[in-house]
């Protein structure tokens, strides 16, 4: 059984052991960037064995100029196609044909080209594939708020094995997060989230209706996780992966054991508690940061009922320090990832685009 070996480690070994070499011998004077970038968990670094099972492997891009990609793009694919490895490092190289649901897997061959995924792109065309929008143009606040941070981890993430110019490593660092105004209104919207339902936790619990307090429990739960990754101005990745992303940030060694505890609670009153706690550190997190003045943390009564929400007033607060005035006056519902989960919106980037109409104030 071959020994599994990250994707990322894979395809840089195989870059600088079998592509490298073959454009050097037949593109010498062949300007370009070679990256693992795109779909996939091992972008992410998060793939193992059972990741083999679909459309992993070898998969690499190589970006070339706008003007040698005219001429070189089906050169270089060819020429690959003929001289790559059948096999490496104990898996084929070859792709087989997409099955019925767009997948291709690893198959072995005994001759001909090689079927191969390495791609040879434009930075641009690349880029813009990923995102639905130009990379190479400044982006306005809605173009922000209208792409998933699932597509922005897909270009930013990954490994660079190579970059003749610097312009791909440039642009990526240009995208490795978001403006500091848009990154405040997030925070804002975030905290919004939160005031609209931490209440109703106990409020649904009192009434009897313990599943819609475990629901709206774990609805908070993700919302503070959420807010974990804006302040440590880390990119969520979708949900396969969001509580795998969470456990590798700072916050979670402190946050994690009490929102299983939110989630583990037998009865309301324990989950509230649970909750508080949780709100407690992560507004601690947002004092250190020095973003607004000092706030409140933990919970205070709401109104006159026998329930606890967030104090500290943190939407507002975080929202008057945003020195954009346009951003300052955005409605309160965030970006794609904050008001939808759905994941044709939020993996289909021509769908954004027909958002900014919501954005109009």
């Amino acid at each position: 059984m071959t020994e599994f070996i990250s994707g990322l480690d894979l395809n840089e070994q195989f870059f600088h052991e079998v592509v490298r070499p073959l454009l050097a011998v037949h593109f010498p004077d062949l300007p370009y960037a070679a990256a693992r970038l795109g779909s996939g968990s091992d972008v992410l670094g998060f793939d193992d064995d059972m990741s083999t099972d679909h459309d992993w492997g070898i998969r690499q891009q190589l970006f070339l100029r706008e003007a040698d990609h005219v001429w070189a793009a089906t050169a270089v694919a060819e020429t690959l196609a003929h001289h790559l490895p059948y096999r490496y490092r104990g898996y084929s190289v070859h792709f087989g044909p997409e099955d019925g649901e767009g997948t291709r897997l690893l198959t072995d061959i005994q001759q001909g080209p090689v079927s191969h995924r390495l791609e040879v792109v434009t930075v641009r065309g690349f880029f813009t594939g990923q995102l639905g929008l130009d990379p190479t143009r400044v982006w306005d606040a809605v173009d922000w708020l209208t792409v998933a941070q699932q597509q922005l981890l897909q270009v930013t993430a990954g490994r660079v094995f190579a970059d003749d110019q610097g312009k791909l490593s440039e642009l990526r660092h240009q995208l490795a997060y978001y403006p500091t105004d848009i990154w405040l209104y997030l925070l804002a919207c975030q905290w919004a989230r939160i005031g609209q339902e931490d209440h109703f936790v106990g409020r649904t619990g009192f009434c009897g209706d313990d599943l819609g307090s475990r629901l709206l429990a774990a609805r908070l739960v993700h919302d503070v996780m959420m807010l974990g990754f804006l302040y440590e101005k880390q990119y969520a990745p979708y949900p396969k992966w969001f509580g795998t992303a969470f456990a590798r940030l700072s916050c979670a060694g402190a946050l994690g054991p009490i929102l299983q505890c939110v989630l583990t609670a037998a009865a309301w009153p324990a989950r509230e508690n649970h909750l508080c706690h949780a709100f407690q550190i992560i507004g601690e997190v947002h004092n250190r940061l020095t973003i607004t003045p000092s706030l409140a943390t933990g919970c205070q009564p709401f109104h006159g009922r026998p329930f606890r929400t967030h104090a500290g007033g943190y939407a507002a607060a975080v929202r008057a320090a945003i020195q954009d005035e346009q951003i300052r006056q955005l409605p309160l519902f965030g970006s794609l990832d904050q008001f939808s989960d759905n994941t044709d919106l939020r993996s289909y980037p021509p769908y954004g685009r027909r958002l900014r109409p919501l954005y109009q104030t």
